[in-house]
């Protein structure tokens, strides 16, 4: 007496472990954009990023929240297999009835999780409700509201095109980017202020998951997890549930003095000083890194 397990249950409980991790910290990925930071002698700095940055919260993961409110988890029957050749069979009454008692065990307990993880995902996105049909636009009112967001306009299924600018003096780290209420979240730049007036500058966002970047490899896994788990579908369904595309430039300028950084061609001097510049896609190997000595 063999039965396997239905492919979408498996990649459902696969994308349950996967929003476990991911609620240690809000997950954010840029999709196409551009980017620039300006580092001056002076301490004056400037940052812009313009383009697509994508909540996970807000995309597939959301039906889960919705589900765990609705108590939506009925009861599918399992294919039958011959102990023998493995070919499918029709289950008898005695499997149909063992693979139900089965499931209502795990029920409940699966309802207590399900709610739980709705609960941290509302928790994590500072009380927003990812089930809400109006939590895209009340975070994107929340994001307008701080300095620097200039534009915040939701596209759908997690996405949000965004226009943010930002300048003061390097007198403190700067990360980008951070919301209101959000206990934490991956970033995409950190520009680090050391002693010695030099300044490091890492932007593990911009590089997917050959890049050492966790989160990118949390999320390409959670991508997997939503394509299998609509495996039974068409071709269009199961690539709506993929994540978009990394493809956009991070660029550097700067009057200081460049120590040292990854790109591929090196600094290369303009009116401004310095230029570095990083073409970042899937293909991309290292996330963009540079050290950079001021004079404050």
């Amino acid at each position: 007496m063999t039965f396997m397990p239905d492919l979408r249950r498996v990649a459902g409980a696969a994308l349950v472990g996967c929003l476990a991790l991911a609620l240690s910290g809000c997950l954010l990925s840029p999709g196409k954009f551009t980017s620039q930071l300006t580092l001056h002698k002076d301490g004056a700095f400037s940052y812009v990023y313009d383009g697509q940055i994508y909540l996970l919260a807000l995309s597939k993961l959301a039906d889960m929240g919705a589900k765990a409110d609705s108590g939506d988890d009925a009861f599918v029957q399992q294919p039958c297999y011959n102990d023998d050749t493995f070919e499918e069979r029709d289950c008898t009454a005695a499997e149909i009835a063992e693979q139900k008692k089965t499931w209502e065990e795990g029920h409940e307990a699966r309802r207590k999780e399900a709610a739980k993880n709705a609960e941290m995902m509302r928790a994590m996105l500072g009380g927003i409700d990812p089930a809400d049909p109006d939590a895209a636009q009340e975070l994107a009112a929340r994001m307008e509201r701080q300095a620097g967001w200039k534009k915040v306009t939701y596209q759908g299924d997690g996405m949000f095109d965004v226009s943010f600018e930002i300048a003061g003096r390097l007198d403190h780290d700067f990360l980008f980017p951070t919301i209101e209420s959000f206990p934490m979240s991956n970033f995409f730049v950190l520009v680090g202020l050391r002693d010695g007036n030099t300044v490091r500058v890492d932007a593990p966002g911009f590089a997917p998951q050959t890049g050492g970047n966790p989160f990118a490899g949390m999320m390409s896994g959670m991508a997997g997890a939503m394509a299998a788990e609509k495996a039974g579908e068409d071709d269009a369904a199961a690539d709506a549930a993929m994540f978009p595309d990394l493809d956009g430039t991070f660029t550097i300028v700067t009057d200081g003095e460049i120590l040292a950084n990854n790109t591929d061609e090196g600094p290369v001097d303009s009116a401004q000083g310095h230029t570095l510049a990083w073409k970042v896609t899937k293909r991309t190997k290292a996330a963009p890194t540079a050290l950079i000595r001021i004079a404050p």
